[in-house]
């Protein structure tokens, strides 16, 4: 019998877990699980090509007011429509940051309810004042929840820490990869052209505090001082590219380092490029890492990365790295393994062959 699952998520918009959401959906096995992914909002970065079997509903508005009262106040007042008939195997608040999708998944009929963890909460919360102050507001959440899944083991403990919740089942899946849609995206034609003449490389994700893009230009810079032939192109937008083209200037790397911002189809232009860059200053389980695996990029990450990405093997000084750089043969991953495991713990998750 097939394992019925709602699925809570806020939008399908640029991100890391909307893009997680997304692959997921395009790739469950749909012959084993029937599901409904509930939206918050409309905004669609990506294009919804989904399979006919996935049962897509938009949740009713909820005001904004709502993410700044405490959180049992917005769960004993806020009400949505659900389809009739219909008991969940299991629910999921797949964002775990927004006041809509702990609702959901706290009231839609449902036998287990879960919450997924994306990040680091302990450096998040230590890093962005905006998150201390929704989680002052929603931290009241996670006693209702059965069960929560981080998308890395190592992000489990400071959850707890942080939440003080240490009495609920835990478990890590990581992210699924959409392995086949990157090798066709690979294929299709870019206005990026690079210099074959020189080493590129390619980082991709929001420009934010976290992702740690201006750590990564210090560090080339500082690379720069021993080579001319090093080229960085950064896919991605956000709040802090002001700044960091700003810094870009100062450092004298204007010639060198590329802002493209955000694109539908990133790997066409990582397919051009000889090695992968991050630098963020914490993740949950990294997707654009996963990607560059997929493209058959060279790794260049800081050392902190490791504890976020399994097998990971992450560079003391990366800007010595970087300055050492040369170009490779590329060795694609096909992820087979690692995304039937991210399948079949869903099925667990959901009660597996239970009757």
């Amino acid at each position: 019998m097939k394992k019925k699952i709602a699925f809570f998520q806020n939008d399908l918009d640029v991100g890391g877990i909307q893009k997680s959401a997304v692959n997921l959906m395009r790739n469950m096995d749909y012959d084993r699980f029937d599901m409904h992914l509930f939206l918050s909002e409309k905004q669609d970065f990506w294009n919804l090509d989904f399979p006919e079997q996935l049962h897509i509903h938009y949740l009713n508005p909820t005001p904004r007011f709502y993410s700044f009262v405490p959180f049992d106040y917005a769960l004993k007042h806020i009400r949505y429509d659900f389809p009739e008939g219909i008991v969940f195997d299991l629910a999921v608040d797949f964002n775990s940051y927004q006041c809509s999708c702990a609702v959901g998944a706290l009231t839609v009929p449902a036998r287990k309810r879960v919450m997924f963890i994306h990040n680091d909460v302990e450096i998040k919360y230590r890093n962005e004042w905006k998150y201390r102050v929704l989680w002052h507001f929603f931290k009241g959440k996670f006693k209702h929840f059965d069960a929560f899944v981080a998308g890395t083991a190592s992000i489990i403990e400071p959850f707890q820490r942080l939440s003080g919740v240490t009495d609920k089942p835990y478990g890590a899946i990581h992210n699924f990869i959409d392995v086949e849609a990157i090798r066709r995206k690979i294929e299709e034609p870019t206005d990026v052209a690079v210099d074959e003449r020189c080493v590129n490389f390619v980082a991709l994700g929001r420009l934010v505090h976290q992702k740690g893009y201006d750590l990564m230009l210090n560090y080339f810079a500082e690379a720069c001082k021993n080579r001319d032939d090093l080229r960085l192109y950064i896919i991605g937008d956000g709040e802090d590219r002001e700044a960091l083209e700003n810094q870009c200037a100062e450092l004298g790397l204007k010639e060198k380092v590329f802002f493209l911002g955000s694109r539908a189809n990133p790997y066409c232009i990582m397919q051009k490029m000889d090695a992968f860059i991050s630098t963020s200053r914490y993740e949950g389980h990294p997707l654009n890492i996963m990607d560059a695996m997929v493209v058959g990029l060279p790794l260049y990450c800081t050392k902190n990365l490791e504890q976020y990405s399994d097998g990971l093997v992450g560079y003391e000084d990366i800007a010595a790295a970087i300055a050492a750089a040369q170009k490779t043969e590329k060795h694609p991953d096909d992820l087979a393994a690692y995304n039937k495991k991210i399948l079949d713990s869903y099925w667990e998750l959901a009660g597996g062959d239970e009757e």
